[in-house]
């Protein structure tokens, strides 16, 4: 397999999200390896992370890759006026693989056309989380055994969430039925609910969130409402609790319901439900490791062959 970039999850064919499913399987079977031992990882983080710049640097790490970076960009040459692609240049001459994360939509891809080593987008503005894409797919299939033919609810802040914008791309191949439950300040854009229509993709609006709305859910994926992503500080006071997940509601719920978020929380699912059977959340963000690991290996030119092939896994 050649190197290659992992920016979006539009380009992710059906058979590749299962292949990078099955890489998943099996670093969580055995996640210590030295599959990447000799290599340097940057990870450039523009804008603040704690899951998913801890996991991709110790996905690296447990790995065997050392690894490079930022996690404050007010530490590099940024604020003297160098522009990305130049920091880009620059921290490719000394890494083999660029995990990145910018509040600028599309800053991935163009990372990705001037780079000549791998770009992985950890996260461009509100548009696209395609590794959070990934370790979210792999855990609906934990979860449920499958991805088909699930009834998926995305709760909360729809219109800058780009985890569920990247979710229902992702999920395009598995024939689901969406749920949007959003007020009408934080529905579904537009261009997503076209999306759908495009791909024969089921999905119904809801602006209410009460037991009965959910009692049909396969999952439920709430959101937080992104403090940072409204220039209307009222608008934002106006809708930050108007959902909120409480122990009550999940009497009723199917059986193999799970619950997820990307994290981190603030008040929309109460802390009583991390005790409920149908909460993932936590395992959910563990699922983190396991996908970054496979994405570097992706991205690096390391197939599944290879790992299930591995002699370097690290006992104990």
């Amino acid at each position: 397999m050649e190197k290659q970039n992992f920016v979006n999850i539009e380009s992710l064919t059906r058979e590749k999200i299962l292949y990078l499913i099955q890489m998943a399987q099996e670093f969580e079977k055995n996640p210590n390896r030295e599959l990447l031992k000799g290599k340097v990882v940057a990870t450039l983080f523009f804008e603040p992370s704690t899951r998913t710049r801890l996991s991709f640097e110790t996905a690296a790490n447990r790995l065997g890759a050392r690894v490079i970076g930022f996690a404050d960009p007010k530490v590099t040459s940024g604020t003297k006026g160098e522009t990305l692609k130049d920091t880009i240049l620059m921290v490719s001459n000394y890494a083999d693989v660029i995990a990145m994360r910018h509040y600028i939509e599309g800053a991935a891809q163009y990372a990705s056309e001037v780079s000549p080593v791998p770009i992985i987008n950890a996260g461009d503005g509100a548009h696209q989380h395609p590794s959070q894409c990934m370790l979210d797919l792999y855990s609906i299939y934990k979860t449920q055994g499958t991805l088909e033919n699930l009834n998926i609810y995305l709760v909360g802040d729809l219109k800058y969430g780009r985890t569920v914008h990247s979710l229902i791309m992702a999920m395009r191949h598995f024939n689901p039925t969406f749920h949007f439950v959003a007020p009408k300040e934080l529905a579904m854009p537009k261009e997503y609910k076209i999306f759908c229509d495009e791909h024969g993709i089921k999905y119904q609006e809801h602006t209410a969130f009460n037991e009965k709305i959910i009692a049909d859910a396969d999952i439920i994926y709430m959101t937080r409402v992104q403090k940072e992503r409204f220039s209307d500080l009222m608008e934002y006071e106006r809708v930050k609790n108007v959902y909120i997940l409480k122990n009550a509601m999940l009497d009723n719920v199917k059986e193999n319901m799970r619950i997820l978020h990307p994290l981190p929380r603030v008040n929309e699912i109460a802390y009583d439900v991390d005790e409920n059977p149908h909460a993932y959340y936590i395992q959910q963000a563990k699922n983190g490791l396991y996908a970054r690991e496979a994405l570097f290996c992706y991205c690096l030119g390391i197939t599944l062959d290879d790992i299930q092939n591995d002699p370097t896994i690290i006992k104990g």
